[in-house]
């Protein structure tokens, strides 16, 4: 199943229940997904999204 790929990804390149956002910007392209629905991903693992390309994120 391709979300269990994604999921793998994301986990592999998490560290501490972080990861950079380019980082999530590379999943998204690789697996073709929009980047909404990596973050709901990300949301539902409890992972935050950090070094925020737009500065949102600390």
């Amino acid at each position: 199943m391709e979300r269990d790929k994604i999921i793998e990804a994301i986990k592999q390149r998490a560290t501490e229940g972080r990861i950079p956002c380019g980082v999530c910007f590379q999943i998204a392209e690789e697996y073709g997904i929009p980047k909404r629905e990596l973050g709901e991903l990300l949301n539902e693992l409890e992972i935050k999204v950090i070094q925020c390309q737009l500065g949102l994120f600390k």
